[in-house]
């Protein structure tokens, strides 16, 4: 069995090779994609890579929103929604956390709210509230948070909605965060059943009559089989990642996950994500730990968090 180290390694490297490896593969259909065992980072000869001028092995949006969450819980050691607003911004401006400094695939709902926090209005009103925004953008990138968090499983949910806030502002994104949050929580903590153990901690946490737990039970349906089609609303990215879970090995997951087509990137980071906490880092092929490029930006962050473990 995967240490808690490992663990905890294997998340936040299993989210940003899955994003990685699905950069290439982004917005095809499924039909339209190599055979699992041809998915790498350098696509084979002859594919119509989406973001050809990207180098091979480099995380898109969805690792460096990530790493800005993880970089502001470590700094402000609390969820900091005006620091955190600020690394966002960051990364939108001047290329913070990504490689190379390069921005690419900002999502338009992303794109609007990061600008309006450039404009002054506050990190927790920046993010639509309307029903049509309920894109995977705050999902992406909410596991630093689950990795960080030592609180209580009802402070960990407020959290992952507060997270959800600068960007995605509509309840089904955050309880859709809240929930992937207790997934890993419940991971991190070994239990036999991860996510039927995760929706209960919901349900006792959210009050019936709330919208939380009307969007919980109305919408995101957590009882019903995994299935999914690799799109980009939110609901369907958390079924989907979940389905790519049960294909096996990390390598498995993530390959299953980019198979769906669509937003393969997103799709191979929250699954990867998952995957890596299930079975530690060293599940993770070393070929394509090798081969993830800004690990300088990755290390500092990790042998941070993981001090903040060795402390307790």
């Amino acid at each position: 069995m995967p240490t808690l180290f490992e663990r905890i390694e294997g998340g936040l490297l299993g989210l940003l090779i899955g994003d990685a490896l699905g950069v290439p593969y982004e917005f095809h259909e499924p039909q339209d994609l190599p055979p699992l065992d041809k998915i790498e980072f350098t696509p084979p000869p002859g594919f119509r890579r989406a973001h050809a001028g990207v180098p091979p092995g480099t995380w898109s949006d969805d690792g460096a929103q990530a790493l800005a969450l993880l970089r502001s819980l470590l700094a402000q050691n609390r969820l900091d929604l005006a620091d955190f607003g600020q690394q966002l911004s960051a990364w939108y401006q001047v290329g913070t956390m990504a490689v190379d400094n390069i921005v690419f695939d900002v999502g338009i709902q992303t794109r609007q709210a990061i600008q309006a926090m450039i404009n002054g209005v506050p990190p927790a009103q920046a993010g639509s509230t309307a029903e049509r925004a309920n894109g995977n953008g705050s999902l992406m990138r909410v596991l630093p948070l689950a990795l960080w968090h030592q609180g209580s499983d009802r402070d960990l949910v407020e959290q992952a909605h507060q997270q959800s806030l600068p960007t995605h502002g509509h309840p089904r994104a955050q309880v859709c965060c809240a929930l992937y949050c207790l997934w890993a929580r419940r991971l991190l903590q070994e239990a036999d059943q991860p996510w039927p153990a995760a929706v209960t901690t919901l349900r006792t946490i959210y009050e019936h009559h709330s919208p939380e737990y009307q969007e919980l039970e109305a919408h995101i349906r957590p009882d019903s089989p995994a299935a999914g089609k690799g799109t980009g609303y939110v609901v369907d990215c958390l079924h989907s990642a979940r389905w790519a879970l049960q294909a096996g090995s990390y390598e498995q997951v993530v390959k299953s996950a980019i198979a769906l087509g669509r937003d393969t990137d997103t799709t191979a980071c929250v699954a990867g994500g998952i995957a890596g906490l299930r079975d530690g880092v060293q599940a993770i092929p070393p070929r394509w730990r090798a081969h993830l490029r800004g690990q300088e930006l990755v290390t500092p962050l990790l042998q941070q968090l993981l001090r903040r473990y060795q402390a307790v």
